[in-house]
């Protein structure tokens, strides 16, 4: 690897700011900052013992790649969902054949001195409260995309990292992906000439069916209160739950904090840039209005990044995308011709002038590998080696920031206008109230 690329591996804007955390409701983990040297030192042929925090969908998947490697076990999970739990710990046991401890409540398993590091699968809403308590713990932390619901969460989740000296791994995977490593690769190269544009988007072959249903009883061996957390309080509905939650402002940003965190974090990998001057989106509910989703169903956001554009494209429920894809992905435009990326291949599409391409024509580079478990090998060499992870909290801040920015310029109507060095959207107050979290009482945001 040459100097270059680990150099792109480590970026990450730092904070300098400290955090002193509030107390939580009910029964939680003490304040105090722990001492780091109190934290077991891990070894090459240590075994790092892992929690996870949400194992219902993403935090599952996370958990069954990190088990591919060696060297690591899991011994505690944790969810809100009873039902979830012990399905997942009957599944577990029968993987390795070793219990491990339950926990509905994160801040008792964070609580285990036994835990090194934990992945967090939860709802986006409860991202940064975790990360950051787990990080005062004295956890390594593998957080799924988006870092947070909110840009002010995503900055405090950074000040916390770097404040408690964590490693921490954004579950952005694609940046541990070989086959997109050799693409930006190449795009790099100058081989397209200039890049004037790029391109990312999201044309999906599900959200045709999600109708409106009335609110029900909480299903038995839920904690809903839990679930909600630091969410406004609503009676409980199925739509807003497992899986769909991620349609409703309250947890999530649709597919432009989904499957746009992902791809977005590409183009920013790419074009080695952080956030936008500006930010214009059109979109809604035109596919199918009658959806219970709060979050459009189709979006195109343009951002200007000064010497470049960017076009953020989604649609729910038409699988068939830009360049005859049926894979999200990203497209760069240079002078010389066209990268286009997804998560199963890469290819050029050279110009031409006077019956000659400006640039070499490749065959079809196709994908052999499986990124995700590069990604989760990549955190667990990190909590060994105490280097930075393939995709930095600051990374995942970068990502989060730009479909935030996506979503916050499509809900005020405006043109958003950012400003990187005060970290600030200007002259806008509502468009600014959006960057900021709201918690229910009791639940309290860190305060930096």
């Amino acid at each position: 690897m040459n100097a270059n690329r680990r150099k792109f591996l480590r970026h990450a804007a730092q904070l300098t700011t400290g955090i002193s955390l509030a107390s939580l409701p009910g029964k939680g983990m003490a304040t105090a900052v722990l001492d780091k040297t109190t934290h077991r030192p891990l070894s090459a042929n240590d075994t790092v013992r892992l929690g996870v925090i949400g194992c219902n969908n993403m935090g599952w998947s996370n958990l069954r790649s990190i088990l591919n490697h060696a060297g690591v076990a899991c011994i505690a999970i944790c969810d809100v969902d009873s039902n979830v739990l012990n399905n997942r710990a009957a599944e577990l046991e029968g993987k390795t054949g070793k219990k491990a401890t339950l926990y509905s409540d994160y801040r008792k398993l964070l609580e285990n001195q036994e835990v090194d590091a934990v992945i967090i699968g939860t709802p986006d809403h409860w991202h940064c409260l975790q990360m950051i308590h787990a990080c005062e713990a004295g956890k390594d932390v593998y957080v799924e995309k988006p870092i947070a619901n909110s840009i002010e969460e995503c900055n405090l989740m950074v000040a916390a990292a770097q404040r408690y000296n964590r490693v921490v791994q954004v579950g952005q995977w694609q940046r541990s992906d070989p086959h997109w490593i050799s693409a930006l690769d190449y795009l790099r190269s100058g081989k397209l000439g200039k890049i004037r544009a790029a391109k990312s988007w999201a044309f999906t072959n599900y959200g045709r069916n999600f109708p409106v249903k009335p609110d029900e009883p909480v299903p038995a061996g839920v904690d809903y209160d839990m679930w909600l957390g630091p969410a406004p309080q609503r009676p409980f509905n199925s739509n807003r739950f497992h899986g769909s939650f991620r349609y409703f402002w309250d947890y999530a940003g649709g597919l432009m904090t989904d499957w746009g965190v992902h791809m977005i974090d590409m183009v920013l990998a790419g074009m080695q840039v952080n956030t936008p001057l500006s930010v214009s989106a059109t979109g809604g509910k035109y596919g199918f209005p009658d959806s219970a989703a709060e979050t459009p169903d189709t979006l195109q956001v343009l951002y200007d990044f000064g010497d470049f554009s960017m076009l953020w494209e989604q649609s729910l429920g038409t699988a068939i995308g830009p360049y005859n894809r049926s894979q999200p992905g990203v497209a760069f435009t240079g002078n010389l011709g066209t990268l286009v990326i997804d998560r199963n291949q890469w290819e050029v599409y050279p110009e031409a002038e006077e019956g000659k391409f400006l640039t070499d024509a490749l065959p079809v580079q196709s994908n052999f590998t499986r990124g995700l478990d590069q990604h989760t090998l990549n955190f667990l060499e990190c909590i060994k080696s105490r280097q930075q992870p393939n995709c930095t909290i600051a990374m995942g801040r970068d990502a989060a920031i730009n479909a935030q920015l996506g979503n916050i310029a499509y809900r005020t109507g405006s043109k958003v206008f950012w400003d990187e060095k005060k970290n600030t959207i200007l002259h806008d107050a509502r468009a600014h109230e959006l960057t900021q979290a709201q918690y229910r009482t009791p639940w309290k945001l860190p305060e930096v």
